[in-house]
């Protein structure tokens, strides 16, 4: 009766509903009965005990209705309905909640709460053996159980997350985490992939998600469910609550609400209640006219309060000494009068935070070009005569983000539109039972007008880790010839949950699998980017496969059967961004000696290599000048900037740690000031900058090829 479709355990049958009649009354209330519960139904509505329709091999398109119920059959039950009811017929239907284990009726009325679940896990405040095989949930994963006390004043109500954050547990693990908090008898209610709690935090009217499910704020489709709610009347005003941003950027507005809560925690209007803001150092975090706005690098405590009543929330500006990364968009782009280049910021914190600042936020400055970024876009307006390659560099607190514009490379845009396809396009598994089809068709929604590769699918007869792919040209793949660092592909996604990827072979013949999407959670039409600078590729390479995966564990989260579509990749190319224009050959300069030779050729230096602590030390303009690249000094924060192809490097005068291309790295050695002259470490630098560094002891002689 009312039954969900799922994986059955001991039948044999891929589907819940095989050669089986079921029941659906007004208390389903969808149109549709479940998906995927077995073949094509035949479904029969009943009104006030007499057959009204009959639809044959085919669903009847409405809910049901408060005077009848709708039988739904498959199989065996199916012709059983064609081969014995008729409409006009009067059907006499009788059901009974009956024990399992027993066989003796129980009347649902006596019943204060009824709920499926899976094992026992806890029975006297020990944990217990299960009470049914739990081979099919086993390992690591996202849990729900429920449990009580043993003098049934507590009921406990436990999720853990499978997540970016938790590996989830195993059922041991859980049996133990209830037992420590004081079950006295508790069971499994889910073995699935995610699992979902929401709460309602103090202060609150409207509950929201406790914690990112597996696959993000989608939450499961479930029968079950147990909530926890309160009767208490309204009470008296007993405190308030602050919720806004714990982080602040510096110049960042921050958004504050005031809640507030009664007696009995229940949410308290403060609709009419005046609210003071007030800051405890204002020079971090500022307070004028109710605005709060982070001024500088520090902590500060917001209070707000009225009357008696007040609340405190520590609030963070974050700084430069706060970040460890910090990216523009795939950092490089085309080096053309009018190129536009996509620049949203990310800064990654030390403790592991991702945050996304506004490109307006950070102060840029252009090489080699003049241009202009505003709305998270960078604008390439003129290109300075002889230059190949530019740097737009943006800094947040001092922080630098680059981007590498290159005269020599772009994105290979429309690397593949699907419109002239000449070579063929085939599903495949790596499982017998999945089927599917993979063609170019025309497109649909904002595609109408151009053609698509479709990849159709169908997992319901397959096993484990399912894989339905798109190959591109049989087995040899689409070549890439230059080297890429992303990739762009739209994607019309079905929201089946499942994971989306791609396969590439390099010239190496190795491969490589790029995560266009963990969770196809949206449907229609979307621009896909992924970043490939990782994955070491050797080219020219090859694009295989576009695919689905729905892996094995908490296979009853995702669709086993869905649509999608590709459309429009491209690759952000950047080529040998920087390379031109760079010098080869080889300079040699002596420890205390003003002079150094290039290529054979000797020159004046004004400032002589030097030696502490075991490390070398040279004035950064002339290695430079041999090789080409540049550096630019700024004297209030004593850094140091080195560009040369496709290195940007920041140095600061007795820290002992750098900036390259955007990551903080720590090193053994720092700069100095000696002699009104700025010397960095040349090891560090010189090899970082792509070139070879040789030390003779006997003369104290630095020799570097490039």
């Amino acid at each position: 009766m009312n039954k969900a479709s799922y994986s059955p355990e001991t039948s044999g049958s891929s589907y819940s509903h095989s050669n089986a009649m079921y029941i659906y009354t007004s208390a389903w209330k969808a149109i549709e009965r479940p998906k995927n519960s077995s073949t094509t139904p035949t479904e029969v509505l009943v009104q006030n005990g007499v057959v009204t329709q009959i639809s044959n091999d085919a669903t009847l398109n409405m809910t049901v209705p408060q005077d009848g119920y709708i039988l739904r059959t498959h199989g065996k039950a199916a012709d059983y309905v064609k081969a014995h009811l008729t409409v006009g017929e009067t059907v006499e239907t009788s059901y009974h909640l009956r024990v399992k284990s027993t066989g003796s009726e129980v009347d649902p009325s006596n019943l204060q709460m009824m709920i499926g679940g899976h094992t026992i896990l806890v029975n006297d405040g020990q944990k217990t053996s299960f009470s049914r095989s739990t081979t099919s949930i086993g390992g690591t994963r996202a849990r729900t159980a429920l449990g009580y006390s043993r003098d049934k004043r507590y009921a406990y109500v436990i999720a853990v997350e499978k997540n970016g954050n938790s590996v989830g547990v195993s059922l041991s693990e859980l049996q133990t985490l209830m037992k420590d908090i004081g079950v006295w008898k508790g069971m499994n209610l889910d073995g699935g992939g995610s699992t979902t709690m929401v709460t309602r935090d103090l202060g609150d009217t409207t509950a929201g998600l406790t914690f990112n499910t597996e696959y993000g704020t989608e939450q499961r489709s479930v029968v079950n469910g147990v909530g926890v709610y309160t009767s208490a009347p309204k009470g008296t005003l007993k405190g308030f609550t602050i919720k806004g941003n714990k982080t602040l950027l510096i110049g960042q507005t921050g958004s504050y609400s005031f809640k507030g809560y009664d007696t009995y925690y229940n949410p308290f209007d403060t609709s009419n209640v005046q609210v003071t803001w007030k800051s405890s150092n204002p020079s971090v975090v500022s307070v004028s006219g109710g605005v709060v706005k982070g001024a500088k690098p520090g902590t500060a405590t917001l209070t707000a309060s009225s009357g008696s009543a007040s609340a405190t929330t520590k609030v963070t500006v974050l700084g430069a000494d706060e970040i460890s990364s910090l990216t523009a968009g795939s950092g490089t782009g085309s080096l053309t009068a009018g190129a536009k280049i996509a620049v949203p910021v990310t800064a990654k914190t030390k403790d592991g935070q991702s945050v996304s600042i506004s490109s307006d936020a950070l102060k840029w400055e252009f090489i080699g070009f003049k241009g202009s970024v505003k709305d998270n876009q960078l604008t390439v307006n003129t290109v300075d005569a002889g230059v190949k390659t530019g740097y737009a560099i943006g800094r947040y607190d001092g922080f630098s983000a680059v981007v590498f514009l290159s005269a020599g490379g772009a994105s290979t845009n429309n690397w593949e539109n699907f419109e002239n396809v000449s070579y063929p396009v085939d599903f495949t598994s790596n499982v017998e039972g999945v089927t599917g089809t993979a063609a170019v068709v025309q497109g649909d929604g904002d595609h109408a007008n151009s053609k698509v590769l479709e990849l159709n699918y169908d997992m319901t007869n397959g096993s484990g880790k399912m894989y339905a792919y798109a190959q591109l040209n049989g087995t040899t793949g689409k070549t890439l010839e230059q080297a890429a660092t992303s990739i762009s592909i739209d994607v019309r996604g079905d929201k089946s949950l499942n994971w989306l990827r791609a396969e590439l072979e390099d010239a190496q013949g190795k491969t490589a699998y790029i995560d266009l999407a963990k969770v196809i959670d949206w449907n229609g039409w979307k621009t896909i980017n992924a970043d490939m600078s990782g994955l070491n590729i050797s080219y020219p390479a090859k694009l295989k496969r576009l695919y689905v995966v729905n892996v094995a564990e908490g296979q009853d989260e995702r669709a086993k059967t869905g649509n999608i579509a590709f459309d429009n990749i491209s690759f952000n190319t950047p080529g040998t961004v920087g390379t031109e224009g760079l010098k080869k050959g080889t300079a040699q300069m002596t420890i205390g000696q003003k002079s150094m030779t290039v290529n054979g050729t000797p020159t004046t230096i004004d400032a002589a290599p030097m030696t502490r602590n075991g490390s070398t030390y040279v004035p950064i303009k002339y290695v430079l000048d041999a090789f080409g690249g540049q550096a630019k000094w700024n004297a209030g924060d004593q850094r140091i900037t080195i560009m040369r192809g496709g290195v940007l490097m920041d140095l600061t005068v007795g820290k002992k740690e750098v900036v390259l291309n955007g990551k903080r790295q720590s090193t053994d050695v720092a700069p100095i000031v000696l002699g009104g002259r700025t010397l960095v470490p040349l090891r560090l630098v010189s090899e970082q900058l792509g070139m070879a560094v040789k030390w003779e002891q006997e003369t104290k002689t630095i020799t570097l090829q490039s």
